[in-house]
Formats: C-alpha cells, sequence, structure tokens
C-alpha cells in the first residue's frame, strides 16, 4: 500500500473487481467498505451505450494495481479492463480523469462496442459522451466478418465518428503484406443513427489492382436497408451481348423499397429494369417492368411486366393477382430471366377471390377466379402449342357439412365461361359456358392395422357451347361413382444392413365401378389423362378436370414394404408394386381405341439410403402384354458433406423423349480458407458445379449449366455458363461472372437463383453471419 500525501489519497489494490459508483468517491472496495451494487442477469455483457440504464450503472475496473485519488482520478496498470456505459476497453495502462468524465489508454489498447471492436496504440474517450480518438487503430466488424486499419479515428458522440486513411476488407494480410481485396478511403463518417457511412475518395482493389473508384460512396453500416447505388452487374449473352447494369436502390419506407436497373446491352442498346415491392398489414406483393424503348435488332421498343399481389379484403376475404405479359413472341428467347422458367410459352394472368364462411350446415367456401393467357408462337407444325382454356369467369361454391355417425361429405358447385385463348395453334375449338356439382359421400371405418372407406360420388354437368360454324348447343349429363378403398399395415421387428431396423407391408385394394356414359358430343375444356404414377393409378376417374369420367369395373392392387431405422425413425428403404385390373373395356377415352387390356402397365417405385451417403430413387412403367418398359425414372444422388454432392438421373417415356442428366457440386481442390484476423493467407478451395441435360433421342445437348466457384474465406469467385434450349436447333447461352468480396458486395451478375433451381443438393458457400454479443471480447 502506497502512503499517504498531504495533497492526496492514494490507495494500491491488488487485481480484482471493483465497483465505482457515479456519485461516490473514486475507491477499491477492498479497502473501504461499501454497501454492494446489486447485480441482475443479463444476455448481454452492457446495456446500450447513452440509455438511462447506463448512465446509471457503476464503473467497473480491473488491473494488475489501481492508484486512485478521491474526487479526480484513477491510474491503472497491467491487464486494465475497464467497463462503463456499454464500453469496454482493455489497455496495459489506463488513467481515468473523473472531472471530465476522460479514459486515456496506452499501449495494447482494445475497444469493444456495439458489435464494433477496436485495438490500436493510444485512445483517449470522454466515456459518457463517447467523444475522442483512437491513433493507429485496427477494426472489426463481428456482424459481417470484416474489419481495417485507419491512421486516426475520431469519436464525435456515442452515434457519429469519422476515420481517416482507412482500409477495410475481410482478408487477412498475408505476411505483413495487403489482403486480396481492400476497400481504401481517404476519409469515412459514420453515422449510426442514420445508419449510413460516407466514404470519400473511396477505391475498390482487388489482388492488388484498382477495380472501382468513386469519389463519394455511400453505404448503409447495417443489415437495414438503404437508398443509393449498388455494385454493377456484368454479363455476357449469346443474343443480347455484353450487358453492363448500375441498380439503383430506392427504401422508400421500412415496408416499401423499389430497385431500378438502367441497362447497357451492346447489340440491343438501352434497358430499364424496375422492381416496386410492399408489405402492408393486410397486402403484399411486387410489380415489375422490363422495357427497351428501342431494341436495335428488331426497330421496336419492347417491354414484359408482371404483378404479383396478395392480401385481405375484410376479415374472411382473400385475393390472389399474378398477372405476367410480354410485348412479343420471341421475348421468353431473347430474355429467358424475365419469364417463368417452367412455362416460358404459356403467360398466365390469373386473379382470384376467395371468401370462407360459416354455415349451419358447416364450413363453406366461396370463391370466383378470371383466367387468361397469353401464348408465345415462334414456330409452325410441332412447334406450335395448344394453350388451355381461358376462364372468364370462374364462380363456384365448395361446402363440407357436419354429419353424423362419421360420415364425411363434401359439395363443390362450379359456372365456368370458357373462352378461346388468342394464338393458340388449335382454333376449332368449342367455347361457352359449363356448370357443374360434384359431389362426394363417405364413412372411413378404422382398425389398429387396417381402414375400410366406402365412397360414393356424383359427377354432374351442363353445357351451353357452340363450335366453329355450329350453332349454339346444350346438353348435360349426371356420372355416379362407387369406390371401395381398402388397406392393412403390418409390422414386424427385424435386422438389416446390421441395423436394427422395423419391416412394414402395406397391402391396399381400391375397388371402383362407374357405369358408362357417352360423352363424345360434350366438349372438352379441362379435362386431361392422369400421369401413370403412385397417386394416379389409386384415383377412381381415369382423367383429371371434369368434363371426362371414365367408366370403370376395375380393382387396383397394391403392395408396399418399407424399413425404417428402429434407432431414428429415418424411412431408409422403400418398395412399392400396383397393378390395375379391369373386368371391362374402357369406353371413355380422348384418343385412340377403346382399352380392352385386362391388366394395365404395371408400376413399380422404391427409393432407398441404405447404403449412406448414397440415395437411390425409381420408377418403373412396365407393360406386360409387350415386355418392355414404357416410361422410367430412375436416379441416384451421393451427398457425403456439405457442398459435396453428385446426382444422375435416367428419364424415359417411351416413342416420345430419352434423357439424361447429370449434376454436380464438388471440391476440385481444397486449401484451407482463413478468417478475417488470423495470420497468413486465404487457402482457397475449388468447386465445379453444373447440371447437364442430354437427349438420346435427339443426340444432342438440350440444356446446360456449368461453372466453377473459388471460395478464399474472404472473397468468392464465381464463373457460370448457361444454355437454355429454345428450339430444336436454337439456344441461348450466358455468360454470369461474379465476385463475391465477403463482408462488403456482389459484383457482376448474379448465378446463384439458377444454381440453386438447377443443381441437385445445390449449397450456398457462404452463410449471413450474425452475433449475440453487443460487446465481443478479443
Amino acid at each position: 500500500m502506497h502512503p499517504v500525501r498531504a495533497a492526496s489519497t492514494a490507495v494500491s489494490c491488488p487485481r480484482r473487481l471493483a465497483l465505482i459508483p457515479l456519485a461516490a468517491a473514486l475507491l477499491c472496495q477492498s479497502v473501504w467498505a461499501a454497501e454492494p451494487a446489486p447485480l441482475q442477469p443479463s444476455t448481454s455483457l452492457a446495456p446500450a451505450a447513452g440509455s438511462a440504464a447506463s448512465r446509471q450503472r457503476p464503473m467497473i475496473l480491473l488491473a494488475d494495481e489501481v492508484k486512485v485519488r478521491p474526487d479526480l482520478d484513477a491510474v491503472a496498470e497491467g491487464a486494465v479492463e475497464f467497463r462503463r456505459a456499454g464500453v469496454l476497453i482493455k489497455a496495459d495502462r489506463l488513467r481515468y480523469d473523473s472531472a471530465s468524465d476522460t479514459a486515456l489508454a496506452k499501449g495494447k489498447v482494445f475497444i469493444g462496442r456495439d458489435g464494433v471492436r477496436y485495438t490500436g496504440t493510444e485512445l483517449q474517450l470522454q466515456v459518457q459522451r463517447f467523444e475522442g480518438f483512437f491513433l493507429q487503430p485496427e477494426f472489426e466488424f463481428d456482424r459481417v466478418g470484416a474489419g481495417g486499419r485507419a491512421d486516426r479515428i475520431d469519436f464525435l458522440d456515442s452515434e457519429r465518428s469519422r476515420a481517416y486513411n482507412a482500409i477495410y476488407s475481410s482478408c487477412p494480410r498475408d505476411g505483413g503484406g495487403e489482403p486480396d481485396w481492400l476497400l481504401r478511403t481517404d476519409r469515412v463518417k459514420l453515422d449510426f443513427e442514420a445508419n449510413e457511412g460516407v466514404a470519400e475518395g473511396a477505391v475498390l482493389q482487388f489482388l492488388g489492382v484498382p477495380i472501382l473508384g468513386l469519389p463519394v460512396l455511400s453505404f448503409p453500416l447495417t443489415d437495414d436497408r438503404k437508398s443509393g447505388w449498388l455494385p454493377p452487374t456484368i454479363g455476357l449473352d449469346s443474343r443480347s451481348g455484353f450487358e453492363l447494369g448500375v441498380p439503383y436502390y430506392w427504401n422508400i419506407a421500412p415496408n416499401r423499397d423499389a430497385t431500378f436497373t438502367p441497362t447497357v446491352l451492346t447489340r440491343r442498346g438501352l434497358a430499364l429494369d424496375s422492381e416496386f415491392r410492399y408489405l402492408e398489414p393486410r397486402h403484399n406483393g411486387r410489380l415489375r417492368l422490363h422495357l427497351l424503348p428501342d431494341d436495335r435488332t428488331v426497330s421496336s421498343t419492347r417491354f414484359g411486366w408482371e404483378i404479383d399481389n396478395a392480401g385481405w379484403l375484410g376479415r374472411s376475404t382473400r385475393y390472389r393477382a399474378r398477372l405476367l405479359r410480354v410485348s412479343d413472341d420471341s421475348y421468353w428467347k431473347d430474355f429467358p430471366a424475365i419469364v417463368p422458367s417452367t412455362s416460358p410459352r404459356l403467360l398466365g394472368q390469373d386473379v382470384q377471390l376467395q371468401r370462407e364462411l360459416t354455415t349451419a350446415l358447416g364450413p363453406l367456401q366461396a370463391y370466383a377466379r378470371v383466367q387468361h393467357w397469353q401464348v408465345l408462337q415462334t414456330g409452325t407444325g410441332s412447334d406450335l402449342i395448344v394453350a388451355p382454356y381461358q376462364r372468364s369467369p370462374q364462380l363456384g361454391l365448395r361446402l363440407a357439412p357436419v354429419l353424423p355417425a362419421g360420415l364425411r361429405a363434401s359439395l363443390e358447385t362450379e359456372v365456368n365461361h370458357f373462352t378461346r385463348t388468342t394464338g393458340t395453334a388449335d382454333r376449332n375449338v368449342p367455347t361457352g359456358w359449363r356448370w357443374h356439382v360434384l359431389g362426394q359421400l363417405s364413412r372411413p371405418f378404422t382398425w389398429p392395422g387396417a381402414w375400410l372407406t366406402p365412397r360414393l360420388t356424383l359427377n354432374a354437368a351442363s353445357y351451353s357451347f357452340e363450335s366453329p360454324g355450329q350453332p349454339r348447343q346444350r346438353d348435360s349429363r349426371v356420372i355416379p361413382t362407387t369406390s371401395v378403398d381398402a388397406g392393412m399395415v403390418f409390422e414386424r421387428d427385424s435386422h438389416w444392413f446390421g441395423r436394427a431396423q422395423r419391416q412394414t407391408l402395406e397391402p391396399r385394394l381400391l375397388y371402383v365401378n362407374t357405369p358408362f356414359r357417352d360423352q363424345a358430343g360434350l366438349p372438352n375444356f379441362d379435362a386431361a389423362e392422369r400421369d401413370f404414377n403412385a397417386v394416379s393409378i389409386y384415383a377412381e376417374n381415369a382423367f383429371s378436370g371434369i368434363d371426362r369420367v371414365s367408366d370403370a369395373h376395375q380393382v387396383t392392387a397394391g403392395v408396399t414394404t418399407r424399413l425404417v431405422d428402429a434407432a431414428t425413425g429415418a424411412e431408409t428403404l422403400r418398395l412399392g408394386l400396383a397393378q390395375r385390373i379391369r373386368f371391362r373395356d374402357q369406353r371413355v377415352v380422348l384418343s385412340g381405341d377403346v382399352l380392352s387390356q385386362r391388366f394395365s402397365d404395371v408400376l413399380v417405385e422404391g427409393s432407398s439410403s441404405v447404403f449412406n451417403p448414397w440415395k437411390l430413387d425409381a420408377a418403373l412403367q412396365y407393360n406386360p402384354d409387350n415386355q418392355r418398359v414404357v416410361r422410367s425414372i430412375i436416379g441416384v444422388r451421393y451427398q457425403p458433406g456439405p457442398f459435396r454432392t453428385l446426382s444422375a438421373g435416367y428419364r424415359l417415356a417411351r416413342g416420345l423423349s430419352e434423357q439424361v442428366e447429370l449434376g454436380w457440386q464438388w471440391p476440385l481442390w481444397k486449401g484451407q480458407a482463413t478468417p478475417v484476423g488470423a495470420s497468413g493467407g486465404c487457402g482457397g478451395t475449388l468447386y465445379v458445379v453444373g447440371r447437364l441435360n442430354y437427349s438420346l433421342r435427339d443426340r444432342r445437348m438440350t440444356d446446360s449449366l456449368v461453372g466453377a466457384e473459388y471460395d478464399t474465406g474472404c472473397w468468392i469467385a464465381r464463373i457460370v455458363s448457361e444454355r437454355l434450349s429454345t428450339g430444336r436447333a436454337e439456344a441461348t447461352t450466358r455468360l454470369m461472372l461474379q465476385l463475391e468480396l465477403v463482408g462488403l458486395s456482389r459484383l457482376g451478375s448474379n448465378p446463384l437463383q439458377a444454381l440453386k433451381d438447377n443443381v441437385p443438393g445445390y449449397r450456398l458457400l457462404r452463410e449471413p453471419r450474425s452475433t449475440p454479443f453487443s460487446n465481443p471480447e478479443p
């Protein structure tokens, strides 16, 4: 203990925690007894800076040696830790002046506040007001895993600061040299209250080469949105040439925003892509417009627009509007990113309204719909497509009445006006009105390991229609269907593949009886043959839609067996077999002759994950009369871990198509990615990604996507080439280049959506970072 002097009182304390109330003198708790400060549990290290709670909290000082002069100052040396007002300071030596509330720290200085860490040689700070300066600081933003250094940082207050000659990066410095990428600025102004950073004289360098320079650069400081220019997008397209876009983001309100992207296409001219999004309490949606005022390749204005909106009108009425239109038939070839990839030549305009009601009979649903189509015809003959009918309008009611004695019922009635779609290949089709009623009554019986469901179905429809060159006609029909669906489930414990398994045996029978009704003279507005699969084989009607009901006197028999891991409950193996047996010919068909085949094709399906990480899926449609496979889908995937997946598939539709598919995401060469703040360089990992679709029937590549990703831990480079078939001898190819600077932004054209949509099992190499602590310690 140091001696007491006349002018002051000095106290030296061993290393321990000292709680120093603001209204008391600076004393060491081990020397003068004081009433203990109450401790409060908290998930954060300190209250938010500037809050009322932080101003009332005591100061915490921890050091090897502390010298205190009451009402004047305190000097601490050796592993100093200072906490107050949400601020943590660590240093070799620290002096605190009580009168000015100023801390002066030297040596290895560290300060942590609001998820930002600073280290440097000298800090002077008015703690409560958070005003001062930091010399030669290095800083890290824990939220994004990035940081940098500066000559000096001036703290103007708790929300604003300035940094001079600053460098920012998420890459470590290799041997004391420059990081792989860095943002160098003359001066940076940071305003956390306004969520805005302004960098003056900003230059972005990559591998020592300046790639982007801006006199003034504005950017947000958090994940919150902020208006401003976004990084440019760059791409190369076989039809449009080189593309350069500069997006501008407009943060209109917390629940509304817009993006405008002026784009230069070397072959076509100027374009504008804009998107407006909104999220209201009862409505949400987006509007998008793609406009080329003067496409030089065709000397005309071209456009595409999309509206997608949904919401509620009152408490029980909801609506949905999805509208998409383009200017011309070739639009889907020239701009494939604008139209949907599943049906690029058939664009829908669909508006729906639905109201839920509660009645004495049970819940009632009333709905209305208008559905139109735009057909993009770009060929002749077999290249032309037949579009679905337009519904203008569709009005309907659905009722699920509550019945006694375990009975279940459903009732649907609809009125539809079917019109011809403009541009469809088949113009000699009838149009008109249809009113239908579809009702079901069933009584399920269930027992342990078994179930039985008899069902009665009624399909009634009335038509008023006209065909080209013929007068209007009226017709109607009523068709009943009776069915009995039954199944059983047997289980036993077994041991397969070296593991305890539970094996099931699940036989199922479906009997259907539907009388024949001649429907050849009735229009077909929405009926189509069902796909042959494990679900449709147990359907009562061989057709989807309303306009056709297949006559039937038949039994569908099937059996499924499964292996379930006894420890995890995961399904490791599933095999299924089903076949339909007809007791009379099926006379109602959409095309071709009457179906006289007594035994239908055999459906075989299965999946297996026994040999993990291998997974196998297969489905076969086998014709026993011809003794050949009619259709087959076989897929295998090998996925031993994250970012490692290989897949292969084979699809056969005999007489129509035969395709082979390959997909992959795999590290071709693996390095050692080093996080920010570590020593040494970024060791990169090279991944190859892609998917190939090859037509064995046409002996050509249909669609392909091939690329590579190079991940160093602090930056990712991507190059992806996508080829989309637009005809038997036509294709659109685009090249996407992207440089992702972790902790900053992405430059170039974005291939991530194309990778996620096309590569089975694809995973992003980098996910957003977050931290649960407001004041992380080193």
